[in-house]
């Protein structure tokens, strides 16, 4: 059952989406806020999140839920769907985003919905416009602007980006007219990677924020200003508005950047961001990006985030907001509806037939696939995210192995970074074993001879030191394998942007099968802190 719940101490407290959230793009409809994330190579892609109070968010769907709406099945991992935003224009949602990979021609897209939860439209390709992070602002006029960033036709230094401008159609949903260069750099001399553009109007000025830097411990929002939607804009004295760079190495909260901006109903402006949490060593951030979120004032003409810190807290104050409730997650998924919770993930666009909940009730059917987690497919896997540094995951599997398939449990990094826990049959016998993945290099760790026609299995972490365990009776667990480095789990070391997945896998290994594992339930929870 699930229950209801508000924080116990009223505070507004960071992050406000744990685990791997990136790239955060917040709106408000009269007293209600809406929240959309990057997924990458994800699916189903684009979480919404739903608040009232800015503190607690409830996810309420996905706006890419149908395989006929996008296909990721070349992305490279990473690759895919990133850098949303989400506004609401006379009755309509729209999220612009991009897709990075797969089609050099179909990048940039809109959808639109009537209603937040979905269904959302199919995608509204855009043509000529390149680069990444599209953003939409509706001015008092009614006309729609369209921003974004790109590479310069030549690169003047290391990472040169652009940051463009053009009118938008809402009726033909292509872009119109001429193209508008903003900025060529940051506010930083010789900025890398600025992008996530967003502009907001303010007491007569148009108020353009970016994020330079790149998404690493560099990473900072800066503000420009101009009394013309198409400029030129001034820079902020008080550059960078908010950002870690500079409070070293040990601060808990790093990388913020990627903004974007919301004005309460009462007039508080708050700013959604990524940031990072590492743990265990530099950069070494397991949950990968999450968003956070800081108040912001007015003062003199410019915005000034988290005044008198200067930096994003672990909290702030609690918003001048109705407190919102929503419904804590259960411990365990027992499967038991025809749909899968919005928790979980496939990798890539998902073929027919990789899973059923109705073949048999109450249990995940996961068919076995000839592809596996270090091919850039649509591998037998579903997974749901790592949110802690200290949880425990579990579940119960029914699997009968044959020649080269293999079942199990798997921490998920990306295809050359991972480990598995799986049941398969070697040389007439059924094992237990466990895999490391560093680098594409496999190593195989522990192993186990056991013939059982069901087994639990279990990994846990407190901080970066992980544990593999299993069992062939509930609750009777016997330690396969402990105090395991888990440092190779992050983007300092496997490179890329997206998080640590705890997930059920399957795989024939190239060979044709009509085998299937069945899991009864999915145990996931935060351990003591």
């Amino acid at each position: 059952m699930q229950q209801l719940y508000a924080q116990q101490e009223k505070v507004l407290k960071n992050p406000i989406l744990e685990g791997y959230y990136p790239d955060p793009s917040i709106c408000r409809v009269n007293d209600d806020y809406y929240l959309v994330c990057s997924t990458n190579e994800y699916f189903p892609g684009l979480p919404i999140f739903h608040s009232k109070d800015l503190a607690h968010w409830q996810q309420i769907g996905h706006a890419l839920d149908r395989p006929d709406q996008i296909r990721l099945d070349s992305v490279n991992p990473s690759g895919g769907i990133f850098a949303p935003t989400i506004r609401y224009h006379q009755g309509l949602y729209y999220i612009l985003c991009t897709r990075a990979g797969g089609d050099p021609v179909k990048r940039n897209f809109v959808i639109t919905a009537t209603n937040p939860a979905g269904p959302w439209s199919n995608p509204y390709w855009l043509e000529d416009a390149p680069g990444i992070d599209p953003s939409l602002f509706f001015d008092d006029d009614g006309r729609a602007w369209y921003t974004g960033n790109k590479i310069p036709n030549k690169e003047r230094y290391f990472k040169q980006r652009e940051i463009w401008l053009q009118e938008f159609d809402t009726k033909s949903m292509k872009l119109k007219g001429p193209v508008t260069l903003l900025l060529d750099e940051g506010a930083t001399r010789e900025a890398r990677n600025i992008e996530a553009p967003h502009i907001y109007k303010v007491n007569g000025y148009y108020y353009l924020i970016i994020a330079e830097g790149g998404t690493d411990f560099n990473h900072a929002v800066t503000v420009f200003r101009s009394k013309n939607i198409q400029g030129p804009y001034e820079i902020g004295a008080k550059n960078p508005i908010i950002t870690s760079r500079h409070l070293g190495n040990h601060y808990p909260i790093q990388n913020i950047g990627h903004a974007d901006f919301v004005e309460t109903q009462n007039g508080e402006w708050y700013t959604v961001l990524l940031g990072t949490r590492p743990y265990g060593g530099k950069g070494l951030a397991n949950l990968a990006r999450e968003t956070f979120i800081a108040p912001l004032i007015w003062e003199d003409g410019w915005p000034v985030v988290a005044p008198g810190e200067g930096k994003v807290l672990p909290q702030f104050p609690f918003p001048n907001l109705p407190e919102f409730k929503v419904a804590k997650p259960s411990v365990r998924d027992d499967f038991n509806s025809d749909k899968l919770g919005f928790q979980w993930n496939l990798i890539r666009t998902p073929s027919a037939n990789l899973y059923s909940l109705t073949k048999k009730p109450g249990t995940l059917r996961l068919y076995l696939k000839p592809e596996n987690i270090t091919e850039k497919a649509n591998p037998a896997f579903i997974g749901r995210r790592q949110q802690h540094i200290n949880f425990a995951a579990s579940t119960f599997m029914q699997f009968n192995p044959k020649n080269k398939e293999t079942a199990g449990l798997v921490v998920y990094q990306n295809p050359t970074h991972h480990f598995k826990l799986e049941y398969l049959l070697q040389n007439g016998k059924k094992v237990l074993r466990l895999t490391k993945v560093k680098a594409g290099v496999v190593e195989i760790l522990a192993e186990k001879a056991i013939d059982a026609k069901q087994l639990f299995l279990k990994v846990s972490a407190q901080g970066q030191a992980y544990a593999f365990h299993f069992a062939t009776k509930e609750n009777d667990w016997n330690l396969l394998l402990g105090n395991v480095e888990g440092t190779m789990l992050n983007r300092a070391t496997a490179g890329g942007f997206t998080g640590v997945y705890l997930a059920i896998y399957a795989s024939s290994n190239g060979a044709k099968t009509t085998n299937y594992a069945d899991f009864a339930w999915f145990d996931y929870q935060e351990l003591n802190k």
